[in-house]
C-alpha cells in the first residue's frame, strides 16, 4: 500500500506537473463557483453594478470559511503526507478522520455566528445602505452551504495527497458544472436576481462535497475515511492547526485586507470604487490560479519526500516551483497590461466602471511577477512543516505592509489610487523576504 503512488521515485518535475495540472483545473473549476456568480450579477439589468458592490462585500466572509477550511484541511494533508512518507498509515487515516471532524464542527460554528450577526458584520466590512440590501440577501442563503464548502474543499486535499489529483478535479468540475447551468436558472429564468445566484452555489457546493466523500469512504482509495478515525485527539488535532496555521493567516489576513480596502475604498471613492475591487479581486483568483496549483501539487512531493529523507528530490522540487511559477507569472502580468478593458467588460457593462477600472486593474497587477516568490517560499516552509516560518512571513506581507499601506497611501497625494498601489508593493517587499529566507534557512541546509 506504501508503495503505490510513491512520491519518492520518478522524474521530480513531471510528478509536480502531474499533481499541479488538474488541481490547477480543479481549482479553476472551483473559483467558477463565486466568478459566475460575479458575472451574471454584475449584467443584471439596472441593478447590477451595485448588486456587484454588494456581492463584493460578502467576500471577506466566503474568505474567512475558505481560511477555516484551509486550517484544517490544508494542515491535515500536509501531515498525511509526512505520514504516508514514513509508510504509517494508521496515523494517516487517523488524521484523515480527525479533519472531517474538525470541518463539520466548525462549519456549524461558523454558520451560526455569520448568520446571526450578518448585518453589523456586513457594515463593518464596508457596506452601504444601497449595497447592503445585496450583500444580505446573497450571504443568508450562501452560508447554508458553509459545510458543503468546507467538506468538498478541506478533505480534497486528501484524494490529491494519495495521488489521485484527477479524481479531486472531477468532483470539483461535476460541481462547478451544476452551478454554471443553475445559475441563469435561477438568476434570470425564475427572477431570483442575487438569491438565485446563492442557490445555485449551495446545491453545487452540496454535489461537489457527497463526491469528494464518497470517493474518501470507497474501495478506490488507498486510506480511507473511517468512522474509527473520526474521534478527535487533542494532541493531533494541534499538530494539524500546527501546519494549517500558515494557510489559515493567508487566507485570514486576506479577509482582513480586503475589510480595510472595502472601508478605505468606500470612504475615498464611494460604491463605484468597492465594485471594481471585487472585478479587481476575481481577476486576480484567476489569473493567480496555475501559480496556487504549481505550488499545492508541488506540497505532497516535497513533504513525501522530506519524510521519506530524499533531501536532494526536495530541492530539485523548490527550484522546479519557483522557476515555473516566475516564468508563468512574468507571462500573466504581461497579458493584463495588455487587455484591461477586455478583463472589466467580463463583469460590467458600464462605462465609468470598465473606464476607471482598467487603470485600478494596471496599478494593481504592476509587479505581479514578485507573487511567484511569494508562494514559492510558502510552499517549502509548509511542505517542510515549519508553521512558524511559513505564518511569519503571511502575516509580514498581508499585515506588516498591506494593511498600514492602505490605510495611509490615499491620505498622500494618491488618494484612492493608494488603495490600489498597496498590493504591488507588498509583493516585491514581501515576496522577496520569503523566498530569500527560505533558501538560506532551507535549501541551503538540505
Amino acid at each position: 500500500m506504501t508503495q503505490k503512488n510513491d512520491f519518492s521515485v520518478g522524474s521530480v518535475k513531471k510528478l509536480i506537473i502531474s499533481q499541479a495540472v488538474p488541481l490547477t483545473l480543479a481549482q479553476a473549476v472551483l473559483l467558477l463557483y463565486n466568478v459566475v456568480d460575479r458575472i451574471y450579477i454584475g449584467h443584471l439589468d439596472k441593478i447590477g453594478d451595485i448588486a456587484l458592490t454588494g456581492l463584493g462585500i460578502t467576500f471577506p466572509v466566503i474568505v474567512i470559511v475558505a481560511a477555516f477550511t484551509s486550517l484544517f484541511g490544508t494542515g491535515g494533508a500536509t501531515l498525511f503526507s509526512l505520514a504516508r512518507g514514513k509508510g504509517d498509515t494508521d496515523e494517516a487515516e487517523n488524521i484523515t478522520g480527525n479533519v472531517f471532524t474538525a470541518l463539520l464542527l466548525s462549519s456549524v460554528i461558523i454558520y451560526a455566528l455569520c448568520f446571526f450577526f450578518r448585518k453589523p458584520i456586513l457594515f463593518l466590512f464596508g457596506a452601504s445602505d444601497e449595497s447592503f440590501k445585496y450583500a444580505d440577501a446573497y450571504l443568508k442563503i450562501y452560508l447554508s452551504g458553509t459545510a458543503f464548502s468546507m467538506l468538498a474543499t478541506g478533505m480534497s486535499g486528501f484524494i490529491n495527497a494519495q495521488g489521485f489529483p484527477r479524481i479531486g478535479m472531477l468532483s470539483t468540475i461535476v460541481g462547478a458544472a451544476v452551478n454554471i447551468v443553475l445559475d441563469p436558472v435561477f438568476i434570470f429564468g425564475l427572477n431570483m436576481g442575487v438569491e438565485g445566484a446563492a442557490v445555485a452555489t449551495v446545491i453545487s457546493q452540496a454535489v461537489s462535497a457527497s463526491l469528494v466523500l464518497g470517493f474518501l469512504v470507497s474501495k478506490k482509495a488507498i486510506l480511507r475515511l473511517r468512522l474509527c478515525a473520526m474521534k478527535l485527539s487533542l494532541k493531533r488535532i494541534g499538530r494539524i492547526i500546527s501546519l494549517g496555521l500558515p494557510g489559515f493567516v493567508m487566507q485570514g489576513t486576506n479577509s482582513l485586507v480586503q475589510i480595510t480596502c472595502n472601508n478605505q475604498l468606500q470612504h475615498y471613492g464611494g460604491d463605484l470604487y468597492v465594485g471594481i475591487m471585487t472585478v479587481l479581486n476575481s481577476v486576480r483568483e484567476m489569473v493567480s490560479l496555475p501559480v496556487m496549483g504549481i505550488s499545492q501539487g508541488a506540497q505532497p512531493i516535497l513533504g513525501f519526500n522530506y519524510g521519506a529523507k530524499k533531501n536532494e528530490r526536495v530541492k530539485e522540487g523548490i527550484r522546479f516551483t519557483a522557476m515555473l511559477g516566475m516564468v508563468y507569472t512574468l507571462v500573466a502580468w504581461l497579458v493584463v497590461m495588455f487587455i484591461p478593458k477586455q478583463l472589466m467588460g467580463i463583469f460590467s457593462e458600464d462605462f465609468t466602471t470598465i473606464e476607471v477600472g482598467s487603470q485600478m486593474l494596471n496599478i494593481y497587477f504592476f509587479g505581479f511577477v514578485f507573487m511567484a516568490f511569494q508562494f514559492a517560499g510558502q510552499t517549502a516552509f509548509q511542505a517542510l512543516g515549519k508553521a512558524k516560518q511559513a505564518i511569519f512571513f503571511s502575516l509580514f506581507r498581508k499585515v506588516i505592509i498591506v494593511v498600514p499601506l492602505t490605510i495611509f497611501l490615499p491620505m498622500t497625494a494618491l488618494g484612492v489610487n493608494g488603495v490600489f498601489w498597496a498590493e504591488p508593493v507588498s509583493n516585491a517587499i514581501g515576496g522577496l523576504a520569503a523566498f530569500c529566507a527560505m533558501w538560506f534557512m532551507i535549501y541551503k541546509r538540505l
